[in-house]
């Protein structure tokens, strides 16, 4: 490894599975000292087992006390904090504004929100603080394609994930020059259990669980590839790093080329 992330110290929120698993692990092997945040008690447990050297707090992400907790531990246990990232998100599964019933609106709204861009905001608003302490701190926020694409999400999910890209322009004007603010805004994505909405009875349903998923995900992006976590983890590498050190405002688009508009031409 390059050793890229060498005496960073960061909190990674929503870290048990999917993209902020691999990220803790890409974060771990590139030097950083990485704070782990997520609400899953067995994915907590699963991290404390299997990275016995990295704190592991258990809470909502959604919450001011989930957050103030985590930045708490990091600080004390690292001495400072000089990077956040959030992996935090839900999905919707393509529900269209004719597909939800009007009476269940307002209950999706608040689920796909305060997941999608409160939880941005608290751990944020609970870092800035640490972050504003250090030289060279950062901020990576996950958006999605669907922050830059309609069509790879439903009505609440590409509204919630264009949330996320304004949030993360207004963050990086105000924050400048002590905090750069980056995001990063994978494709669709192998092994990951993003779920959905309780509110819309989708909360056992499983985005990794769809049938031929790698086969579909290569077959509508221009360079034909399926990607992992693993993958997406090294963008939020790079912003995290110094090596981004001149780059605000701005989101990597891990996604296979899917703003190309256009798919891989099949054989005859």
């Amino acid at each position: 490894m390059t050793g890229w992330l060498a005496g960073k110290r960061a909190l990674i929120v929503g870290a048990g599975s999917g993209i902020g698993r691999a990220t803790v692990d890409a974060f771990l092997a590139e030097g950083a000292q990485v704070a782990a945040l997520d609400h899953d008690s067995d994915k907590c447990a699963a991290l404390r087992q299997q990275l016995p050297d990295t704190p592991v707090i258990e809470g909502d992400a959604t919450t001011r006390d989930a957050n103030d907790e985590a930045v708490r531990v990091a600080v004390d246990v690292f001495g400072g904090l000089d990077t956040l990232v959030n992996c935090v998100g839900i999905f919707d599964f393509y529900r269209g504004v004719q597909d939800i019933p009007v009476e269940r609106i307002d209950e999706a709204f608040d689920e796909m929100f305060r997941i999608n861009v409160l939880s941005h905001i608290h751990s944020v608003k609970a870092a800035v603080p640490a972050l504003m302490a250090e030289d060279g701190a950062s901020i990576v926020l996950t958006e999605s394609t669907s922050s830059f694409y309609p069509g790879r999400g439903g009505m609440l999910y590409v509204s919630s994930k264009f949330a996320v890209r304004g949030l993360l322009t207004a963050l990086a004007h105000e924050l400048a020059p002590r905090i750069r603010v980056n995001g990063v805004a994978p494709g669709g994505t192998l092994n990951t259990d993003l779920r959905g909405l309780d509110s819309l009875d989708l909360g056992t349903r499983r985005l990794d669980a769809a049938p031929n998923r790698a086969r579909d995900l290569a077959a509508r992006t221009p360079l034909g590839v399926a990607l992992s976590g693993d993958d997406h983890a090294w963008s939020y590498v790079f912003l995290a790093s110094q090596r981004s050190r001149g780059i605000t405002g701005e989101t990597i688009h891990p996604d296979g080329g899917f703003g190309l508009g256009a798919t891989r031409p099949t054989s005859a």
